[in-house]
């Protein structure tokens, strides 16, 4: 496997929460069923939970950008509904993509790794090709 692109976001989660209760706000678009679904399910606070997912498909958008030094975009950046944070049995995440992501980064695999502490939650993606 060849590494094509690597991505890392940092989200303060206190500031997160407000954005998350601001009415009209469009990150509820951003989330699918099971993502709410998954942080409806956590006993601590959810607006850590939420930070950590988009830290993940900033960190997925970042990598697949890296991937593409050089050449235009392949798609709008807000893709953010088309990637999918999943956790295993064990709690392990994993990135599911959907739609046109799916399509454009058939081939592919990522990796990542979530951490929150404190204020900050954090998010590092790894793109790949065989």
């Amino acid at each position: 496997m060849t590494v094509v692109g690597i991505g890392v976001d940092l989200v303060h989660v206190p500031s997160f929460a407000d954005q998350l209760e601001q009415p009209g706000t469009t990150f509820a678009t951003a989330f699918l069923p099971g993502e709410r679904s998954d942080v409806r399910s956590r006993p601590s606070d959810s607006a850590r939970h939420f930070a950590v997912r988009w830290a993940a498909k900033e960190a997925v958008v970042k990598a697949w950008s890296a991937s593409l030094h050089g050449e235009p975009p392949v798609m709008d950046e807000h893709v953010h509904h088309l990637i999918e944070v999943v956790a295993d049995a064990w709690g392990r995440p994993r990135i599911r993509l959907h739609g046109e992501a799916a399509k454009h980064l058939d081939g592919h695999a990522l990796e990542v790794s979530l951490s929150h502490d404190g204020d900050y939650a954090i998010a590092y993606v790894v793109l790949s090709r065989a």
